[in-house]
């Protein structure tokens, strides 16, 4: 680990900026960065293997970081597909920080989660990209937040997402396994 590195910034890709509003045209890009992350995932973590999938970005090491994202987004494409099915529901929240504490994510090979999140996201895409704007309008309820939030909303927030935590594996690239 290069002692020398400037220490991780939060929020490596930009903080998360709501837009104002439904835009049809920042929704289709924001579709296509759904379908696009797990490449880009799959790209930032090429050629690593044991000690170097260890290195931490903050509070997390990029195997905790590639699983996260599994996790995150199967239960963003879940609550995406409750809102579709049901009047408004309520979501159930999940303690993130325990969940990257758990032995699969702590240890486990991240090729399981680079694969489900392909095909979470291949899915995703397709079902995102097949509705109206009537449907993307639809909501649910986040307890947590207290909020309703709308499908155009949630999808837009989980672009950014798959993006800001790619970004911060390519930062431990950069700054923490360069060579």
């Amino acid at each position: 680990m290069d002692r020398t590195a400037p220490a991780p910034p939060q929020f490596p890709a930009g903080a998360y900026a709501a837009p104002s509003g439904y835009d049809d045209g920042r929704l289709r890009a924001q579709i296509a960065e759904i379908e696009r992350a797990p490449v880009r995932l799959r790209e930032a973590v090429a050629g690593l293997a044991g000690d170097q999938l260890s290195a931490v970005y903050r509070n997390w090491s990029i195997r905790q970081i590639v699983h996260h994202l599994a996790d995150s987004h199967l239960n963003g494409y879940i609550r995406f597909r409750l809102a579709l099915t049901e009047e408004r529901p309520t979501i159930k929240p999940y303690d993130e920080s325990s969940w990257a504490r758990l032995e699969d994510a702590v240890s486990a090979d991240v090729e399981p989660s680079l694969r489900l999140l392909e095909g979470v996201h291949t899915r995703w895409g397709h079902l995102a990209r097949s509705l109206s704007q009537e449907a993307l309008l639809r909501s649910f309820y986040h307890p947590e937040s207290r909020e309703t939030v709308p499908l155009w909303r949630h999808l837009d927030q989980y672009a950014w997402h798959g993006r800001h935590h790619t970004q911060q594996i390519v930062w431990v690239r950069e700054h923490r396994l360069a060579p």
